[in-house]
C-alpha cells in the first residue's frame, strides 16, 4: 500500500530536461516553417532549459496540464526566444502551442 501523492513523483534529471526542451523547440521550428540557424536554435535551447530548471517544481506539479505549460511558455520563455529567432512573440507562441498540444 504505497501512499505516494502527486508531489512525490521523481523530478526529471538534467539530461531528460535538455532532451525534452530540444524536442519541443525542434517541433516548434517545424511549425514556424522558416529556417532558423543551428546557432540560434542552440541559444534558444539554452534559454529554455535554464527557465525550466528555475521553475522545475512548478512545471513538475503541472506536468499533466499542457494548456497551463503552454501558457507558461508564452509568458516566460517566448519573449526571450522570439528576438533570438527574429520572429514575433505571438507567432512563436502559436507555433509552440500547436506543436506542444496546449
Amino acid at each position: 500500500m504505497n501512499n505516494q501523492g502527486k508531489h512525490e513523483k521523481p523530478l526529471p534529471n538534467a539530461r531528460q530536461i535538455r532532451r525534452s526542451c530540444g524536442k519541443e523547440l525542434y517541433r516548434t521550428v517545424k511549425r514556424l516553417k522558416r529556417y532558423i540557424p543551428p546557432e540560434q536554435i542552440q541559444q534558444a535551447e539554452e534559454l529554455y532549459v535554464k527557465k525550466v530548471m528555475l521553475n522545475l517544481l512548478w512545471i513538475a506539479d503541472n506536468g499533466s496540464n499542457r494548456k497551463v505549460l503552454a501558457d507558461w511558455f508564452e509568458e516566460h520563455v517566448a519573449p526571450e526566444i522570439a528576438p533570438v529567432w527574429g520572429v514575433e512573440t505571438e507567432v512563436l507562441s502559436r507555433a509552440f502551442r500547436e506543436s506542444f498540444g496546449g
